[in-house]
């Protein structure tokens, strides 16, 4: 399967260990955006709000492609600032993309209990509990 991995900047580190284990198991792996430059979203801010909001149009718009060309999203939700399996709001409409159009999504954890809950749930994700070994 082709596999996009959506998460937020906190946890970029994890990716390159899960990326390795399922290139391993025949998957090919497409990165989030800004992956390759975590400050870039700080950089934008600091240029201004209307610059912001442009360059966080044109990410959205970079991520609906990706997932266009893919069979699956990867959804790595871990804790972030104490809030258990946190998902955030560029997460969530990745994720809403993926549903648009037919794709599985898997959650690498259970859906966080927030606002969301029913939203999440909605899009079916496929919690995989931490266990590559069920993305197919």
């Amino acid at each position: 399967m082709k596999i996009l991995i959506c998460c937020s900047k906190a946890f970029y580190e994890k990716i390159d260990f899960i990326k390795k284990e399922l290139e391993e198991k025949g998957h090919s792996i497409i990165l989030p955006n800004s992956y390759d430059n975590v400050g870039r979203e700080q950089e934008m801010r600091e240029l201004g709000r209307k610059e912001h909001a442009d360059w966080k149009g044109q990410m959205f718009r970079e991520s609906e492609e990706k997932i266009k060309e893919t069979d699956a999203l990867l959804v790595l939700n871990y804790e972030k600032n104490g809030k258990k399996n946190y998902l955030g709001g560029s997460t969530l409409l990745e994720m809403y993309d993926a549903f648009k159009l037919n794709k599985k999504i898997f959650m690498v954890n259970p859906v966080p209990e927030n606002m969301l809950k029913d939203e999440i749930l909605g899009l079916n994700p496929i919690i995989i509990e931490n266990n590559l070994e069920m993305v197919k």
